[in-house]
This record gives structure tokens, C-alpha cells and sequence, in this order.
């Protein structure tokens, strides 16, 4: 009785001691946030190479505004999305995954590839040749093989009477590849070559030179440079760790293991059970593991909730943009007039005015597909087409015809009549659609000052400035 009296004191202190080494912060919604938590937040994102570095004190309010945001998708079941699970899950497992794969595992995969090499190359082992190759299409007429065989006899007849093999190699063969290095090529294997110059190839010993050779790309003639076993383990496993890291090895190691160990199970662990364990343990040994796997699952919850009272919300809202741009029309007065039309280029004279009249009724935005569909419906293509809002210097045509300035205009081939179609607005777009990208960003950044301020009024927060005080200087 002692003794469990003793371990549960002992385990309180433990507790208390934990909360010590790691105080709370904030309390966001009722949620705890650690100063471990916080600091992990805050230094990732105000690492080296981070241009708008912020101090603690200017980090707390874009952290408390984040885990607001975070509290309102908890609080409306965002969690609980099928898409969400899914997602989280495949992103976890991507963590947790490697961490049933120990060394061992690795090493006695490193010795699978290894043997398995040792056997696909076989008792033969490894050849390197240098080889001179005169070309013949498979499929060419006789004529050509009969030249190319008189050619290579020439170029055989002058290395059996002392011909340096590399030079001429350098010179006359037509693979460029090898010619370049005298013809040499990479250690190979069997399996690796086209059989007949296989054959002609593991036939010869080192420093021996072949025949002529014919096989489907023509004539060689090939020189044994050296034979050889594959070295030891031991002298290729760094290559092969290299290996299996350049093909995510340890991954595939992973998920034969996990698989493995639900079949082992007979049906009372499934994966994501198994997953979900590891996810767990690994979280309690790393600090930094599960600040990751949080961020992640935060992430995720905060995209989806933004896209859909925010981002989205701001680029499918016409009206609202509308209204918006309206509000706030001043702000997107230029400082220069622009042109809000088209430059085009035309065959015939006659589609000069064609192309006017075909969109001089229309909406702007509807411009693209009238002229699309009138006149380049088919595979003739009779106009070219550069429509946007124009300032000076973004067009020459333009420059020349509506600016009015000294510019050379460049006439596009096959196309040589010029024209330009549109208006000059001399103080600022017509409506938002003229600047939609920048309306559809200030929308979106009042709509989510708007919000912020929602989940400021919502929710409680609660900021302890004694611990605040301690981040990173503990």
C-alpha cells in the first residue's frame, strides 16, 4: 500500500514538474498552448532566410489569430470531413511510417539488393569493351551493308597492322557516345548488350580483340578491356544506401512491415490502427514530431475553413467584388491612362473591320470567345489576337497607335495588316472585372479582418505575459 501511495506522489511531482519545464503560454478557447508549442511555431517561422522576421511580442497576435481560426473549424466539425480524415491520415502516415523500419531492417535490405545483383549478373561476371562501330540501317538496302562492310574490313585491316584502337576509334566510329572515349564503354552484364555483339564480347579475354561483327546496327569490332566479379559487399555499400535513399526504399521497407504486421495480427489490428499507435509514441518522445503532425492537422483544418468564409467565398462573390470596387474605387485609380482592348493582326483587309463589328456589342470578358469562334474556329487560323488593359510600353502596336509614341512595330509573319480595337480610360478601370486580381486580394484580406474580429469577440484568450517573457530564453 506504501508503495502505490509513494508512486502516485512520485508520478504527481513527475506531473507537476513536466508543467514547470514546460508552462502554458496562452489558453486559446479553453485550449492550453505550451511554450514548447509556441516556440516551435514561432521559430519555424522566423527561421534564417525568413524576410519579415517578427519578435515574440509582434508573432503573438498572428499565432492567437491562427489558433482562433483553428478553434472555429473544431467547433464546426471540419474534423470530421471524410476528405479531412483522409487527408491527415495519408500526411501522418507519411511521418510515422519510416519509424517501423530499424537499421537492421535497412542493412538486410541493402544485402537483398546486393545478392540479387550478384545473380542477375551470374557466373559470367562483368565485361568492359571499347568497340569501333560502322552504321547500316536494319531495314536499309543491301548496297549500304556491303559499303559499310567494305569500310569496316578497311579500318580491321589497319588495327591488325598496328593501328592505335583508341585513336581510331576517336576518328571513324560512328557510335559518339563511345567514339569520344575511344570507344569505351561502361561495365556491363549479360542481358545488357544485343546478343550477337554479347557473344562476340564474352568470347574474348582481356587485351583480345574480335572480328568483325555484325549485328543489328551495323559492323564492330570490339576489344576486351577487362573482366571482372562483383566486388564485395562491403565495397558497394555505400552506393547502395545511396541507392535506397535516391528510391524511397525505407518507405516501401515500411509498408511491407505494416502490412506484414496486420496480417500476423489475424484481424485484431488494422492499419490505421497500427498507425495511429506509432503516430502516438512518437509524439511522446519528440516534441518536435508532434508539433509537426499538430501543425499539419491544423494546416488542414485552417485551409478548408479559410477557402470556404474567405478565399473563395471573396473570388466567387460577384456582387460582393462589385460592391467592393465600388466602396473602394479610388484606390485603383491609376496614374497613367490605360487602353482596355485588343491589338490584332489580320490576312485580308476586309477582317479589320470584321473583327471590330464581331465584338463592338459585347462585354469584354466575352471578346475572347466571339473572336475564337468566328474566326478561328477551324484549323485556319485568321487573326492573332493580344486583348488585356494596356499601359504604355506593354504593346508596341498599341504604343504606336493609341499613344501615339515612336515606336518600332514589328509585323507578325503571315499576318500583315495591323489594327487595334477599344478605348482609352484615362483614370481608372471601368469596373472590378478590369482589376479583378487586386480587388478579388482586398476583398479577401477585409473579409478576413472581418472574421478575425468574429473570433476575437467569440472566443476567449488568455495570454500569460510572465511566460510570454521566458521564449526562448529559458
Amino acid at each position: 500500500m506504501k508503495l502505490k501511495i509513494l508512486f502516485a506522489a512520485l508520478t504527481v511531482c513527475g506531473t507537476m514538474g513536466a508543467q514547470t519545464d514546460d508552462p502554458v503560454v496562452m489558453v486559446v478557447n479553453g485550449e492550453p498552448v505550451t511554450r514548447s508549442e509556441f516556440e516551435y511555431s514561432f521559430n519555424k517561422n522566423n527561421s534564417e532566410g525568413v524576410i519579415d522576421k517578427k519578435s515574440v511580442d509582434e508573432y503573438v497576435d498572428l499565432f492567437i489569430n491562427y489558433k482562433l481560426k483553428v478553434a472555429a473549424a473544431l467547433d464546426a466539425k471540419y474534423d470530421t470531413l471524410t476528405s479531412f480524415k483522409t487527408e491527415f491520415a495519408q500526411y501522418r502516415d507519411q511521418q510515422v511510417r519510416p519509424a517501423f523500419v530499424t537499421d537492421a531492417d535497412m542493412e538486410a535490405e541493402a544485402h537483398k539488393i546486393y545478392n540479387k545483383t550478384v545473380e542477375q549478373i551470374g557466373p559470367d561476371g562483368m565485361i568492359r569493351v571499347a568497340h569501333i562501330l560502322i552504321r547500316a540501317q536494319q531495314q536499309a538496302p543491301q548496297s549500304e551493308w556491303d559499303a559499310a562492310k567494305v569500310r569496316i574490313d578497311s579500318i580491321y585491316n589497319a588495327l591488325k597492322n598496328g593501328a592505335d584502337f583508341e585513336e581510331l576509334a576517336k576518328r571513324v566510329s560512328q557510335d559518339p557516345g563511345s567514339a569520344r572515349q575511344g570507344g569505351l564503354l561502361p561495365f556491363v552484364q549479360r542481358g545488357q548488350l544485343v546478343k550477337e555483339f554479347e557473344n562476340a564480347a564474352y568470347a574474348l579475354q582481356p587485351g583480345e580483340m574480335s572480328g568483325v561483327i555484325q549485328s543489328p546496327y551495323g559492323y564492330h569490332i570490339i576489344l576486351m578491356k577487362e573482366r571482372k566479379m562483383l566486388e564485395p559487399f562491403e565495397y558497394h555499400h555505400d552506393a547502395i544506401v545511396r541507392y535506397m535513399e535516391q528510391r524511397n526504399v525505407r518507405d516501401q521497407v515500411a509498408t511491407q512491415k505494416v502490412a506484414q504486421m496486420v496480417k500476423d495480427s489475424n484481424g485484431k489490428v488494422t492499419e490505421e490502427e497500427l498507425l495511429s499507435k506509432k503516430a502516438e509514441e512518437l509524439s511522446a518522445q519528440d516534441p518536435d514530431m508532434k508539433y509537426l503532425i499538430k501543425e499539419y492537422h491544423d494546416g488542414l483544418l485552417l485551409y478548408e475553413i479559410s477557402n470556404q468564409l474567405v478565399w473563395d467565398k471573396a473570388a466567387k462573390d460577384e456582387a460582393g467584388l462589385a460592391n467592393f470596387f465600388k466602396k473602394h474605387k479610388k484606390n485603383y485609380a491609376w496614374d497613367e491612362p490605360r487602353y482596355k482592348g485588343m491589338a490584332y493582326h489580320v490576312k485580308e483587309q476586309g477582317d479589320v473591320k470584321a473583327v471590330a463589328n464581331c465584338v463592338k456589342k459585347l462585354a469584354f470578358d466575352k471578346w475572347a470567345e466571339a473572336l475564337r469562334s468566328t474566326f478561328n474556329a477551324d484549323s485556319v487560323i485568321r487573326i492573332r489576337v493580344e486583348k488585356g488593359i494596356f499601359k504604355k510600353g506593354d504593346n508596341a502596336l498599341i504604343d504606336s497607335a493609341v499613344f501615339k509614341k515612336d515606336t518600332t512595330v514589328t509585323h507578325m509573319k503571315d499576318y500583315p495588316i495591323d489594327a487595334v480595337y477599344g478605348k482609352i480610360l484615362k483614370k481608372g478601370p471601368e469596373d472590378y472585372n478590369d482589376v479583378r486580381g487586386l480587388v478579388v486580394a482586398d476583398y479577401q484580406e477585409a473579409l478576413e479582418k472581418e472574421w478575425v474580429a468574429d473570433l476575437r469577440r467569440k472566443y476567449v484568450v488568455k495570454v500569460n505575459e510572465d511566460v510570454l517573457k521566458t521564449v526562448n530564453k529559458h
